[in-house]
């Protein structure tokens, strides 16, 4: 079990001004984008962290303008860290001058056939390197590792939002979303169109099982947690994965998970019993899954794993990180 980093961690960090930057800005198409970062921002405020977020929106036409903008905040403000989130925001980041550097890297812009090759070159510029899994440290899927320096690097996840992902009616929310009853479903909580989420495994799964397949195209952030709930199962069929967020936060309400063993997977689901991972094999899945299809309410005693995970926890975790790095400095 993770380290249970305590309350007020930032007592001995005080007057502590981190300043954090993403490129994962929400809009009106995507109003959930990025929350993950942004609610690990608010539980570091919490722990009486002065964070100023700037976050500013994907596009390669918008890293020159960022750099700019990063630059003239750091020289109106004092921060003791500059933590970024994702490859390209870091090197936005390091061309700024920003120091000490913080960089979590997520996954995708690791191993991204294109920016990939970026990302793992930012590695030699960064005071520490954080991914948030030490998946990210491995091939996987056959597609490259992050670099790693001894002493400068730490596993750093946003963490899950157990607050908003818990066990729940099943019967009212699938009456919310509007399903059947006494439906059987299976929830691929990603969108169908990213091949290396393989919705083609999902389907090919829920064909074998007789079960419709759920995916995330289109689902409110809001109500993922309902969509959840009202599945018999979560399916993550990734070819690889950074950490594996719906995953922990599926656990958070109690629902069945079957998962290739990608990201945190092996550990988060491992002795879990009513969950499987392993390699993507239809008719060993479909015997893991067969019994939740077949159940009136499935549910796994999943929550208490899930809640190593949480936000709070995973932002006490960053607050020991800041504290090394700059004894260190």
């Amino acid at each position: 079990m993770p380290k249970a980093w305590p309350r007020g961690a930032a007592d001995t960090l005080a007057a502590l001004r981190v300043l954090v930057v993403n490129n994962i800005t929400p809009d009106d198409a995507a109003p959930w984008r990025g929350r993950f970062v942004r609610e690990q921002v608010d539980a570091l405020r919490e722990e009486g962290v002065d964070v100023e977020l700037f976050s500013f929106p994907p596009g390669r036409r918008q890293y020159p303008p960022a750099v700019g903008a990063i630059r003239r905040l750091l020289r109106r403000d004092r921060f003791d860290i500059v933590h970024a989130h994702f490859g390209l925001a870091g090197w936005c980041a390091a061309l700024a001058g920003a120091r000490p550097l913080v960089v979590t890297f997520h996954g995708t812009d690791v191993r991204h056939p294109v920016t990939g090759f970026l990302s793992r070159r930012l590695v030699g510029r960064l005071d520490l390197i954080a991914p948030v899994s030490r998946a990210l440290l491995h091939r996987e899927g056959g597609r490259p590792a992050l670099p790693s320096r001894t002493g400068t690097t730490a596993i750093l996840p946003c963490g899950a939002n157990v607050d908003r992902f818990q066990p729940a009616s099943r019967s009212e929310a699938r009456e919310r979303v509007g399903l059947e009853p006494h439906g059987r479903y299976l929830l691929f909580p990603a969108a169908k169109t990213r091949p290396v989420k393989r919705y083609d495994l999902a389907a090919e799964l829920a064909d074998r099982l007789d079960a419709e397949l759920l995916s995330g195209d289109g689902v409110d952030a809001d109500l993922m947690p309902t969509w959840m709930n009202a599945a018999n199962a979560v399916v993550v069929t990734s070819d690889n994965e950074g950490f594996g967020l719906v995953a922990v936060e599926a656990l958070a309400c109690d629902v069945p998970v079957a998962s290739t063993p990608v990201g945190i997977a092996p550990f988060l689901l491992g002795g879990i019993e009513g969950c499987h991972v392993g390699p993507f094999d239809s008719d060993r899945w479909a015997d893991a899954l067969r019994p939740h299809l077949d159940a009136r309410d499935p549910r796994v005693p999943g929550r208490r794993r899930a809640e190593w995970f949480s936000v709070s926890l995973m932002a006490r975790r960053v607050l020991e990180a800041y504290r090394d790095l700059l004894e260190r400095r």
